[in-house]
């Protein structure tokens, strides 16, 4: 009996693998140059917005230590 449980689940695991390898298959793919050269763009866009380029104020960082460490 456990070996027809089995097997019906091995079918049922082959059947969702072949529909998600047909949705994959089916998938628009951009080139990766094409993919990089948009990537470069956006970046060359957004580049003043960026903190890791341009830095961040004390006043809008919100990682700042709230309190200032004091020894004694």
């Amino acid at each position: 009996m456990e070996g027809k449980v089995c097997s019906g689940n091995n079918v049922l695991q082959a059947r969702k693998a072949v529909e998600q390898l047909r949705v994959e298959a089916n998938m628009d793919r951009v080139k990766i140059s094409v993919a990089a050269a948009q990537l470069v763009q956006y970046c060359q866009e957004h580049v003043r917005a960026d903190p890791l380029i341009t830095g961040m104020t004390t006043s809008a960082n919100p990682f700042k230590d709230k309190k200032t460490c004091t020894l004694l």
